[in-house]
């Protein structure tokens, strides 16, 4: 195993660790660990950006398939401003719109609990987020 592989599966069973005392975690086939926090599939992967700096990548999916429309838009833009956990993205697809909510941070070292805390923060705040677009009378999702 190479040094950066070693380091990426320490790290992915930290998260794991972290992870479990919230929610039931899935290691998937490809070695990324998913998660649901209230309806919001997550999914967290580790990385080598360069030597020395190993990351821990968490993607939310906030809402999908919403009624396209450029307030919607508009709306996650300025609530991306807001945020301090994660970076929030639009993607219009044939069926409508999806958003997400990414976070990426060096996580090398960190103990589970507040690496958890940590986590739990970027999720709480894509929950809220899902609440509030589902809420506006052009989110719909299936």
């Amino acid at each position: 195993m190479t040094q950066e592989a070693a380091t990426t599966a320490r790290l992915m069973t930290a998260a794991k660790e972290a992870l479990e005392t919230y929610h039931d975690v899935h290691v998937d086939d490809d070695g990324a660990l998913t998660f649901r926090h209230s309806d919001v599939p997550c999914a967290v992967q580790a990385m080598q950006l360069a030597e020395g700096l190993t990351v821990l990548s968490l993607t939310c999916v906030v809402a999908w398939d919403l009624a396209t429309s450029d307030e919607l838009a508009q709306s996650v833009a300025e609530r991306a401003g807001q945020g301090l956990f994660g970076t929030l993205g639009v993607v219009r697809t044939e069926r409508g719109m999806d958003v997400t909510l990414r976070y990426a941070f060096p996580a090398e070292g960190m103990d589970p609990a507040p690496l958890g805390t940590l986590m739990m923060l970027v999720v709480a705040t894509a929950s809220q987020l899902r609440t509030e677009l589902l809420a506006e009378p052009e989110g719909s999702t299936s």
